[in-house]
């Protein structure tokens, strides 16, 4: 799966790394849903550090279609709060 950073560029991310990425999406919510915003910025930090880790960057000239779009490192809670469908960040 292409995931885009906004921002950063793509990478390429297995399938399977999706149960890691979906247990931060999850406490991001919870974070946000509370007010949290220390907790919101640990755990945005942490979401972006594993798909930059786990995935596989992109050519910068590549222009794959991107199947999920995370918001920026210093993003707002309001920003990402206008990004979320009712899965979070992550579908599934």
């Amino acid at each position: 799966m292409i995931v885009r950073i906004m921002g950063e560029g793509q990478r390429d991310l297995a399938d399977s790394h999706f149960g890691e990425l979906n247990k931060l999406d999850d406490e991001l919510l919870a974070e946000m849903e509370n007010g949290d915003g220390p907790g919101f910025r640990r755990t945005l930090q942490a979401l972006l550090d594993a798909v930059r880790s786990l995935g596989t960057p992109l050519p910068d000239d590549s222009l794959e279609p991107s199947e999920l779009i995370l918001p920026a490192p210093d993003s707002t809670l309001e920003d990402v709060r206008a990004m979320l469908t009712e899965d979070g960040l992550i579908p599934g």
